[in-house]
């Protein structure tokens, strides 16, 4: 996780994980591996499956940019032309490796708000990714830190009910699969309602 800088628009000083929106170039990238069936059909669930391909595309190109860790697969090569936003991922020889990903939430807010998201929550082991903790400064304070530390920074709703799920996920390890329901919390005026998709 890492702080958001104090002068950041939305939620300064918050502590969140790494993350941002989808760009033209995570359509295009070639990857070491794709996503496993399971995965990709969750994601499928309310958008194509090309977008739910470049929705975990750029969970995994944002972690890189935020957090300095690429969650890949050694390759000899880049596989075609490579994407100037992914130049700096493929320099690390390695390609990104988006079976090691799981979709585990998604959190949407109401329309009319100044901020919107419509994301969708990864989880991956820190064993698969390579490269050091660092990023581009968009979070500061960046480290590992234990879901029951975590719960005592300052983060947002959101962030609290992701590391929630992960404790129970923990505690009770999903069925791997493609029907898993998936937990989603969409915020209507100052109310959360929590479902599954």
């Amino acid at each position: 996780m890492g702080r958001r800088p104090r002068r950041s628009v939305f939620m300064p000083d918050q502590y969140v994980f790494p993350g941002g929106g989808v760009e033209p170039c995570d359509r295009w990238v070639r990857p070491a591996t794709e996503l496993k069936p399971a995965v990709a059909a969750r994601l499928a669930r309310a958008c194509t499956p090309a977008r739910a391909r470049s929705l975990a595309a750029a969970a995994v190109r944002e972690t890189f940019e935020e957090a300095g860790l690429a969650l890949g697969l050694e390759v000899s090569g880049a596989n075609g032309k490579v994407r100037p936003e992914w130049q700096a991922f493929h320099a690390t020889g390695v390609a990104p490796a988006l079976d090691r990903l799981d979709y585990i939430y998604r959190a949407v807010t109401p329309p009319g708000l100044p901020r919107r998201f419509n994301a969708r929550f990864f989880l991956a082991r820190a064993e698969d990714t390579v490269g050091t903790l660092g990023g581009n400064g968009e979070l500061l304070d960046l480290g590992w830190v234990p879901v029951t530390e975590a719960m005592d920074l300052p983060i947002p709703y959101i962030t609290a009910v992701v590391l929630e799920e992960l404790e129970h996920m923990y505690d009770s390890p999903p069925d791997p699969d493609r029907d898993r329901p998936v937990p989603v919390c969409i915020r209507v005026g100052q109310d959360h309602i929590h479902g599954h998709e």
